[in-house]
């Protein structure tokens, strides 16, 4: 049994990754089987991996059709970019005087490490370490809530990201807004820190929008403009 976990547990980290980074495209049809093959999986690894993916809405059971990937609404964008202007000002906030300066210059270094790869493969690299450098912060607050809502918005952020950018074959560019943000840490500067993450968040959301956008012109499909079931 201990082994059926643990494999389930690794079928589970590699299918979640590829949803995140939209390799398995939002809206996407996949079949139990196609999921096996695809990732060498048993039949009951598989479900108990899929199992925890529905659990967390980021597949849909299909009856008689396998399952569906699930799609990035226009509701999904406002909603995840609406909590992080306001979450993530507030963690800011409470993590002054608190924050390790030394490990976010560190983690803001790592966002602008560049590697010889494909471009998704450049823009996972970014968003993980530019998640390390937001959580970081959200951690130094000391609401263990806070944190764990945030960490679940900055992966829903990850499919966003891979959808407007990978498709526009481009990589997200913050630099000054974290610098900026280290400096008034520095300096304990409670209001401009906070001023400063919601300028962040709005900044992003400006960009990736016009990215999301640029791709819905050219592929519409990719983002269903919808509201999502009740069940959701």
């Amino acid at each position: 049994m201990t082994q059926t976990i643990s494999l389930s547990d690794r079928a589970y980290q590699a299918i979640r990754r590829d949803i995140l980074t939209c390799r398995m495209m939002p809206g996407a049809l996949v079949t139990e089987s196609e999921l096996m093959e695809r990732y060498l999986l048993g039949k009951s690894t598989c479900r108990l991996a899929l199992a925890r993916l529905s659990h967390e809405y980021l597949i849909e059971s299909r009856p008689r059709k396998g399952y569906r990937i699930a799609p990035i609404t226009l509701q999904d964008v406002e909603e995840i970019f609406t909590l992080r202007a306001q979450l993530e000002p507030l963690a800011a906030r409470l993590a002054v005087g608190k924050v390790d300066i030394g490990l976010l210059k560190q983690l803001e270094a790592d966002c602008r490490v560049e590697v010889a790869a494909p471009l998704s493969t450049r823009i996972d690299i970014f968003m993980n370490a530019n998640k390390r450098f937001h959580l970081a912060i959200a951690e130094a607050a000391g609401n263990q809530h806070l944190l764990r809502t945030l960490s679940t918005l900055m992966d829903e952020m990850s499919r966003l990201v891979a959808l407007g950018f990978n498709v526009q074959q481009t990589k997200p560019e913050i630099r000054h807004d974290h610098n900026a943000m280290i400096q008034a840490f520095e300096e304990q500067a409670r209001k401009r820190v906070e001023f400063i993450a919601r300028r962040h968040i709005e900044t992003f959301q400006a960009m990736t929008l016009e990215k999301i956008y640029a791709t819905l012109t050219t592929g519409g499909t990719l983002l269903p403009i919808q509201h999502r079931s009740l069940g959701r």
